[in-house]
């Protein structure tokens, strides 16, 4: 069998993999995935994402606005998410963040957002999962200011953001996720600046269904795929896979601390 790993980030309840959720975890534990968390990105979805939770072992789930939708969803309160934050496969808070990519206009409702979001990781001790694009330097500075009025963990999710970002991030203790992008020919700058990260800071995932790696690239996604992305990983660190992917795996237990194997026992596949 494949050596042991986690896909960190992916969103099962969307459309492109309806009717195949459990053809999808199998193939994922056929190829080493033995773990993954899907993510939540309008609170009106988390009761579909949390069944998928509760209906497969290997699923755990997070929840929160996506910045480019926090002008369109209801502002999420620090109350509703320390109240998810019960579930016993809810793991994390997010994705939250800030994108002016296609939605700088609202960038204020999104930094409103990110902080409410930053104070309910805060609260419950769950790692904030972030999405950020091309907003790299207020996302430096609220990030800084938060930890400052008090610590909280973080992963910066799909991380293909600029050095300074990375470097504010790393010094704040938080982790870079490697996605898909890390694996594309055309990201070698993506790739030297995870080279320059601690490797006890790296986790890996695959933003299912968007950006699969080679030699899916332009394919729909699927957590599977992470181990292809985790190959990559080994040779940016000059480890072996096996090592890498006993190093993301304890990276990963150490922030994501609620989605340890033994909460196994909940769902129906093993």
């Amino acid at each position: 069998m494949p050596a042991r790993i986690t896909d960190s980030h992916c969103h099962l309840d969307f459309p492109d993999f309806e009717g195949d959720v459990a053809g999808l975890v199998t193939r994922a534990a056929e190829a080493g995935v033995h773990r993954m968390v899907t993510i939540c990105t309008k609170l009106r979805a988390e009761p579909d994402i949390r069944a998928i939770a509760e209906s497969h072992a290997s699923v755990f789930y997070a929840a929160g606005t996506h910045p480019m939708s926090a002008a369109t969803e209801p502002l999420v309160s620090v109350d509703q998410l320390t109240a998810l934050s019960t579930h016993p496969k809810f793991v994390g808070i997010g994705e939250t963040g800030l994108d002016y990519h296609y939605t700088a206009d609202s960038k204020a409702i999104q930094q409103e957002s990110l902080r409410i979001h930053i104070e309910a990781a805060r609260q419950t001790g769950l790692p904030l999962i972030i999405h950020a694009r091309d907003a790299d330097d207020d996302m430096a500075r609220i990030l800084s200011e938060e930890h400052t009025a008090g610590v909280y963990t973080c992963v910066m999710h799909c991380f293909s953001s600029g050095l300074g970002l990375a470097e504010a991030a790393l010094d704040l203790g938080f982790y870079l996720s490697m996605s898909g992008i890390a694996a594309f020919p055309k990201s070698q700058a993506v790739r030297d600046i995870f080279a320059r990260a601690p490797v006890d800071r790296i986790l890996v995932e695959t933003d299912a269904p968007y950006l699969a790696p080679p030699p899916f690239r332009g394919k729909r996604n699927e957590p599977a795929y992470t181990a292809h992305t985790a190959k990559v990983g080994a040779d940016v660190f000059g480890l072996s896979y096996e090592d890498f992917a006993a190093q993301t795996e304890a990276n990963f237990e150490r922030l994501f601390w609620k989605a340890t194997t033994d909460q196994s026992a909940t769902g129906t596949d093993g």
